[in-house]
């Protein structure tokens, strides 16, 4: 969690840098620009425009509601990306979301990555140095990768080949960001390991995946533990019969069994499978009632 305030502490200094009307950084070339690119930084919502060329429009409310909840329980998870369009003036690239649902969160500022006019080169060369830091948490790594490929529109491939590390390893850490916000907090802070995030994920339902982080926290499961429990989990889903399709036959009506059970005077259970295949079944409680079913069947 200090680790966290530091960064939240440097957000805010690096604010007060863009704010500063002697020092306005607009592109890549200006003084303490290094300092801008590549780093998160606390921005005022009120600053922030929506970008007139985004093509969502529709928003669901409920969904927006549910965000904002969580924003207010963990904060901003995965920072938001504008454009800087002029002095204290930002414009939205990516993040639509979260911006809105911070706003309905009461939130009066927003971690952002700020892009600065002809950046490219200096971002990339700041989010692969960023990388290479030996301090970085998983979500961080997996979201430094997810910015190569969204901003600077790079192939796994070629993150891979940027950063030196094996295509499946940028492809473990990029699932970790469809993890439940709460669980990419709990490895932020150091609560689970990748390893255990990396288990998890295998498990589509999140409130699934919430039940199962919340048992590795509470027992001190280790990922080999938690790797158990999500097999158990997938082969007992597995094993769980799927519901037979209506039978192609159906079974007599009410009035039509009340008839039958009436001429033979006992109960008749009809039953009948998804193909059409059934039984008729007569129960009888002693042998002389038996001799009185058959009687009345072969009679």
């Amino acid at each position: 969690m200090a680790q966290a305030t530091k960064k939240q502490a440097l957000g805010r200094g690096l604010s007060a840098l863009l704010k500063d009307p002697s020092n306005d950084i607009k592109s890549a070339e200006d003084k303490n620009a290094d300092k801008v690119v590549g780093n998160i930084i606390e921005v005022e919502l009120a600053a922030i425009e929506i970008n007139p060329f985004q093509p969502r429009t529709q928003f669901n409310e409920e969904a927006l509601e549910e965000l904002a909840t969580s924003i207010k329980e963990l904060g901003v998870i995965q920072p938001i990306t504008v454009r800087k369009t002029g002095f204290d003036k930002y414009q939205l690239i990516s993040g639509e979301r979260r911006w809105r649902a911070s706003k309905l969160a009461g939130l009066t500022t927003i971690p952002a990555y700020i892009r600065l006019a002809n950046d490219q080169e200096s971002l990339l060369m700041a989010l692969v140095e960023n990388i290479q830091r030996s301090d970085l948490d998983p979500i961080e790594v997996a979201l430094s990768y997810q910015r190569l490929m969204d901003e600077i529109q790079l192939t796994q491939e070629q993150v891979s080949d940027k950063v030196g590390k094996k295509r499946s390893t940028i492809t473990n850490y990029l699932r970790l960001l469809k993890l439940d916000p709460i669980i990419q907090t709990g490895i932020r802070d150091g609560f689970i390991s990748m390893g255990h995030g990396k288990a998890i994920i295998n498990i589509e339902n999140q409130e699934v995946q919430a039940e199962i982080y919340q048992k590795i926290i509470r027992e001190n499961l280790s990922v080999r533990d938690t790797e158990q429990l999500v097999k158990a989990y997938q082969e007992g889903i597995s094993k769980t019969p799927a519901k037979k399709s209506m039978a192609k036959i159906q079974p007599l009506s009410k009035e039509e069994l009340a008839k039958i059970a009436a001429n033979l005077g006992a109960k008749v259970q009809v039953k009948v499978d998804a193909n059409g295949k059934g039984a008729i079944s007569i129960p009888f409680k002693s042998n002389e009632e038996l001799q009185q079913i058959l009687s009345k069947i072969g009679g």
